[in-house]
This record gives C-alpha cells, structure tokens and sequence, in this order.
C-alpha cells in the first residue's frame, strides 16, 4: 500500500505537468490562428497581383506583336534597298569598269582581275534576269575586252622576259667536272620570278574563266623560239671561242662515261681526229688514183721519223692548206654539235619544269611537244646533213668520213637515255627521230668501215705508186692511223658492225670463248677485235702483192719488213695490240716471224759478194777479190738509198751483215795474204775490212 504523502505528492506533480501541457497547447491554439490569418492576407495579395499581371500582359502583347511586324517590315525595305543597289551597280559596271580595262593590266593585275570578276557578274546577272537588255551586250563587249588585253599581257610579258639562255650559263649547265664528288646544279631561270607569278596567275584565269586555249599556242611559239635561240647562241658562241683561242673542244666535254670498260685508252690531244683525216683524205685523194708516189710515212720511231713527219706535215700544210682549214672548221661544227645535243635535253627538261607551272596538266605533253620541234628537228637535220656529207665523203672513197660520225655517234647514243626520258609522252614521231638519226649512223658507219676493209684489199699493185725505197706504204699507214682512231670507241664501233653485219657477230658467236653471259661491251670488243684483225689480214695479203712489184728480191723484203715492222710497233704502242689478240693470240710472233724472214731474205743479197771470197770459188792462182769488190760496191750504191725507217732495226741489220761480210773477207785475207798472184795486188785487194765496215755500216742512209 502506498503512503498517502507520497500519493498526494505524485498528484500535485501530474497536476503541474498538466497545466503545462494545456498552457502550451493554448499557445499553440493562439499561433495556429494567427497564421491563418496571415495566410488568408498573403493569398488575397496574390489574387490581387495575378489580376493586375493579367491586366498587363493582356495590355502589352498586342505592342510586342505590332513591334515585331515593324520591324520586320524595315528588314525586308532594307534587303529591298539593298538589292535595288546592287542590281542598279550592274547597270553601272561598264562606265565604272572602263577606265580600268582601256588602261590594261600591266603593273597592276591583281586590281585588272577585280575588275574583270565584277564584269562577269555583271554578265552572270543579265543572262539571268534580262537576257534581251541592251547592258547584257554591252558589258559582255567589255568581258570579251578584258580577256583580249589579258591574253594581250600574257603575249606581253612572255615577250618582253623570254631571252635565249646566255651560252656561259649553259656550258656550265652540261659541263661535268671530273674533280667534283658532287656536281653543282645549275640552274636555269627563264623568267623573273614576279613575272612568272603574274603569267601563272593569267593562264589559270584563261582557263578557267576565259574558255580559251589559245594562250598556249602562244605559249610554245613563244618559248620554241627562245629555246631554238639558245642553242644556236651555244653554237655561235663555240664557233667564235673556238676560231678566236684556236683551241678546239674535245667531244662530248661533258660526258663521263668512258666508252669502254677496258684498260683507260691513251688521252689524244685536241684535232687528232682532223689530223688523222687529213692523212687520210690525202692518202683516198692521191692513193687510190694513182696519181701520187711512195709514201714517205714512217713508223713513229725515233729521231728520224719525227723529221720525216715534220717534212710529211710541211709538205700537207702547202698543198692543202685550205683543206686543213676546212678540216679545222668541221672539227668545230662537230664538237659544237655534240654540246647543242647535250644543250637540247638540259633545256628542253628545264622547259618542261617552267611548263608545269604555268600549263593546264592535261595539255602539258602536247604543248611541250610542240614547243621543242623546232629546236628538236634543226638538230636532227644538222645530223642527216652529217650523214649525207659522210656518205657523199664515203662516195669518194674518204674513209675519214667515219672518224666524223664516231664521236657524235657516241655521244647520241649516251645522251639517249636522258633524251627518251625527257620526250616521255611526247607523240611517237617526236621520240622516234634521234632512234632514227642513230640508225643512219651507224649504217654509214658500218658502210664506211666495210668499205675501208675492202679498199685495204683491193687496193692495186701500181709500180708508180709505190715507196722506190722500200719504205712503209701509205695504205700501212693509213690502215694503221685509222685503226687507231677507233681505240677511243671500241663500244660504238662494235655496236656498228653488230648492227649491220651479221658475219661478224657470227664469227665472235662461233668462238668458244664468248659465254652467253658476256656483256655489251665485252662482244663490243670481240667485234671490233676481228674487224680490226681483217683489215690487218687484208693489209698483209696486198703487201705481199705490192711486193712482187719490185724486181730486186732484196728490196721486196726490205719493203715487207719495214711494212711488217711498222704494223707492229705501232700495235705494241697503242692498245691496238690488246684489241688484236682478244681474237689473235698470236698475233705478236706472227709478226716477229714474218719480219725475221724477211731479214733472212735480204740477207741472202749479199751471197752474190761473199761467194767470190769462198774456198769453193777460189781458183788455184786467181783470188776472187776483183769480183768481191764490184759486187762490194755496186750492191752497197743500190742498198745505200734504201730506207729501213726503225733505227733499232736498221742497226740490227747493218751490224748482222757487217759481221757476216766482215768476218768472210777477213778470212780470205788472211787465207792469200802470203800468195803473190799478181804485181798489181791492191787492184785485186782494193778494200781494207775496215773500209768494208765502213761501206755496209753506210747502208740505208739516204744522208751520207
């Protein structure tokens, strides 16, 4: 049971709590309807103020929508403003435009070219929308005269700047330097780099507004004839150094390649080929007519055939003086072409670089094509009137004729390459013609040496026409001087005979040396190798011929022994003797052999005096001495003017049969010294073996 103090205690606490909880609640009571009231006053502000918006917005959309439409109305008077302008500028173009367009462009092309867009505008427009108005005619008169003086200018300024290249700057252009590791390029500028802006700049208008090819007509007209004006300032330009310095270039100055992968030919100075043509001219001039004597030419040996030569060339100098100076001419006109060939591809490549820029891509070919014809076929006719010249020459049985061909030959055929590459896509006539010119040379080439080789055969046996010393033959020396000038174009002349005569390249594929596998330039040599050996072969079988023409056996030796010794001397001396025995082995013994015989021959002249000093001879009482002696003296008078040209050899000779004689009289001698047969000895003994000596030592010297 609770006590009663703590129950009343606990209901005094509830009662408290109590009243609290009611005062909170009547607070709370108190607020509630305070907020109602505000409530009720904020939503009646509200309902206030969304009825005033209302008001509002229904008074101000009807202003926004009346603005709107104004001012859309003063966009579409300004849009009709402004086309009214610019249709009435139309109608304005050509009075505004016609100062501009009298004027022409030059000096201010960019400003010209403005002027012509707002012309063809003009034109655009009325074609589209008044294509009957009388302005439509007007400013497309003004077009049309725009595009003439543009065209005009074009004309002007390729004109004006197009200049021959100067001949210095293309010489240093085709010219290699051997000391150089890498070559400088040269490069060619053909028009100011302004003006080549502006003449761009006027060709893309052409063709894309102006509808008009025409300016590339005027174009390679224009540059052809600058292009043809360059090569023939390079050749004038030759022709005067080379007449003024009397220095004469060397062929193909410019080209590197060697002819021949073979052992480095020997360099020969400037005019060897004039020099070996005049010998040569002489030689068919006088030769195979009969009308001219002996040969003095000698081996090039010694002393004494530097005397001989010098007389040789005296003598060539005052009888054909003006032959050599025509010779020295031909020799400028052949260098000079060889540079105007080598000029052609550098320029016609730098014309085709300046074309690109400046020519629509799908008319560069065709206009590059006729832009180097003039150029092009003034140099393939200089080189038919070669071949004709060298096939009139051959008509006449001038062989030298060739010499000419071999150079330019040559340097065509090396220069092709760079010449197809140039005329790619050029018409197929365009590349055919040097193909042509090529083929032309090397058939008179082929006709010149075949017909060489024949006339070493068939050259007659005429008693006046031979050396009455029993020197070397002009037909040697010729053969040899013309065999040795194809030593500098071994690939060209074997390419030569390869292309028109079969029996050659039968005869090198017959040999069992010549593999499949060999190289140009190897079966090159081989054809030339027996080439060369026919013509020694038919130069020895008409020695042997000219021979018999001299009744003395003696002097028909020493004929073929200065003959054989000068052909090979001069072979050991050049790379003849290389060439001879890549098909001939034994070429050089052959020879050696063949000179050793003849020796052997002679000597035999001289049994007719040494048989009257024999022991078989010899009478019991009446010594042979008398008979010794005229054979002695008449034999040493014949041999005396006789001519062995080669000191090495006539030495040989002298001393071989100086011993012979010597030691045979010397016997006798001492044989009869004690026998006194006569009282008038020294009739019989007329010659002390020191004065026979002396007398055989005297022999072959047309000097003493």
């Amino acid at each position: 049971m609770i006590p009663t103090e703590d129950a009343s205690a606990r209901k005094r606490e509830i009662e408290e709590k109590l009243k609290q909880e009611q005062e909170t609640l009547s607070f709370i009571r108190e607020n509630m309807e305070k907020s109602d009231q505000l409530t009720k006053g904020m939503v009646s502000i509200l309902s206030s103020f969304e009825s005033r918006l209302m008001q509002l917005e229904n008074s101000i959309i009807p202003v926004h929508k009346q603005t709107e439409n104004l001012q859309r109305l003063q966009e579409n008077v300004d849009k009709t403003l402004s086309c009214m302008d610019h249709v009435i500028s139309y109608y304005h173009v050509a009075k505004d435009t016609d100062k501009i367009i009298r004027e022409g462009p030059t000096g201010r092309l960019d400003e010209y070219l403005a002027c012509i867009a707002k012309i063809q505008k003009a034109v655009e427009y009325f074609q589209d929308n008044n294509p009957d108005s009388p302005e439509l005619n007007t400013v497309k008169a003004r077009f049309e005269k725009g595009k003439e003086l543009l065209e005009a200018e074009f004309r002007g300024l390729l004109t004006r700047y197009s200049k021959p290249v100067p001949p210095i700057l293309i010489l240093d252009a085709i010219t290699v330097d051997e000391e150089l590791e890498v070559q400088e390029e040269v490069t060619l500028e053909h028009l100011p780099e302004a003006v080549l802006q502006d003449i761009i700049c006027i060709s893309g208008w052409l063709v894309e507004y102006g509808r008009n090819q025409d300016f590339m007509n005027v174009y390679f007209q224009i540059r052809s004839n600058q292009l043809d004006r360059s090569i023939k300032g390079l050749k004038d330009h030759f022709r005067k150094s080379s007449a003024s310095s009397g220095i004469l270039y060397s062929p193909a100055v410019q080209t590197k390649r060697k002819d021949t992968p073979t052992k480095k030919a020997p360099k020969r100075p400037a005019g060897t080929i004039r020099k070996a043509q005049n010998l040569l001219k002489q030689y068919s001039q006088h030769g195979l007519d009969g009308k001219k004597g002996g040969s003095n030419l000698t081996p090039l040996e010694g002393h004494d055939h530097d005397q001989r030569v010098k007389h040789q060339s005296d003598a060539l100098t005052d009888k054909h003086g003006a032959a050599a100076g025509k010779d020295d001419v031909l020799d400028i006109e052949i260098d000079s072409y060889i540079h105007c060939i080598s000029a052609f591809v550098k320029l016609a490549q730098s014309e085709y670089a300046l074309l690109t820029e400046i020519i629509p891509e799908h008319h560069q070919k065709k206009t590059f094509d006729s832009l180097i014809q003039e150029a092009l076929d003034n140099l393939m006719l200089e080189g038919d009137n070669i071949v004709a010249a060298a096939r009139r020459a051959i008509m006449r049985h001038d062989y030298s004729a060739v010499l000419t061909i071999f150079p330019i030959l040559r340097h065509l055929k090396q220069t092709k390459p760079d010449f197809d590459s140039t005329l790619q896509g050029t018409a197929a006539s365009t590349k055919n013609k040097l193909p042509t010119l090529i083929t032309s040379m090397e058939t008179i080439g082929a006709k010149a040496l075949e017909e060489f080789a024949d006339s070493i055969k068939n050259d007659p046996d005429k008693e006046y026409n031979m050396p009455k010393d029993g020197t070397v033959h002009e037909l040697t020396s010729n053969a040899i001087l013309f065999l040795q000038q194809l030593l500098d174009f071994q690939e060209t002349a074997g390419a030569m005979l390869a292309s028109q005569d079969r029996s050659y390249v039968n005869t090198v594929l017959q040999s069992a040396e010549t593999s499949s596998s060999a190289s140009s330039s190897e079966f090159s040599r081989r054809l030339l190798s027996t080439y060369i050996c026919k013509v020694l072969g038919n130069l020895q079988l008409n020695l042997l011929s000219k021979s018999k023409v001299y009744e003395d056996s003696a002097l028909s030796a020493i004929f073929l022994h200065n003959n054989y010794n000068y052909i090979l001397k001069s072979l050991e001396k050049s790379e003849l003797i290389q060439l001879v025995t890549v098909t001939q082995k034994k070429a050089e013994s052959s020879y050696r052999e063949l000179i050793e015989q003849q020796i052997q021959i002679y000597q035999r002249s001289w049994y007719k005096v040494t048989e009257h000093i024999t022991d078989r001879n010899m009478p019991a009482f009446q010594p042979g001495t008398k008979g010794f002696n005229d054979g002695l003296e008449e034999l040493c008078k014949i041999q005396k003017v006789w001519a062995i040209p080669d000191k090495e050899q006539r030495d040989a000779i002298r001393h071989a049969q100086r011993k012979v004689v010597s030691e045979a009289y010397r016997a006798f001698l001492q044989r009869y010294a004690n026998i006194s047969f006569t009282k008038n000895p020294e009739k019989y003994h007329k010659y002390r073996p020191e004065q026979v000596e002396e007398m055989i030592e005297r022999l072959f010297d047309t000097s003493a």
